[in-house]
Formats: C-alpha cells, structure tokens, sequence
C-alpha cells in the first residue's frame, strides 16, 4: 500500500501527523508530506484512519498489485 497527499486539497491541519508519526509529517510550510514511499503492513488501518479522519480529504492509498 502506498499512502499519497494531494498537495492542493491539504490544509494543514495535522491529523494525519497525529495518527501516523512513522508516515506524515509536516513540512516548513505546514502542510503534511509523506515519508515513505511505502506503508508497513501494520499501519495499514492507520492509514485507511488517516483517509477517514483527514478534514480536507487530502489523503488516498493505493494497493499494490
């Protein structure tokens, strides 16, 4: 699974950040960006939580196939 953040639709709030600190984290300008190109099977529910609870619906994933 990869995690990936529409740079357009972010707004900074930080929830990702605060469910994932091994996968976002924010950058200078206050926005989030993703750390790894690649999601550890174990944070996959974080991640789907991440989708779920990002307020600016900034966030999809993509199964690898």
């Amino acid at each position: 699974m990869k995690v990936h953040i529409n740079q357009d639709l972010c707004a900074g709030f930080g929830v990702c950040v605060e469910l994932s600190e091994d996968i976002f984290e924010l950058h200078d300008d206050g926005y989030a960006v993703v750390k790894v190109a690649q999601v550890p099977p174990e944070l996959e529910d974080k991640m789907r939580e991440a989708v779920l609870y990002c307020p600016a619906n900034a966030i999809h994933l993509t199964e690898d196939n």
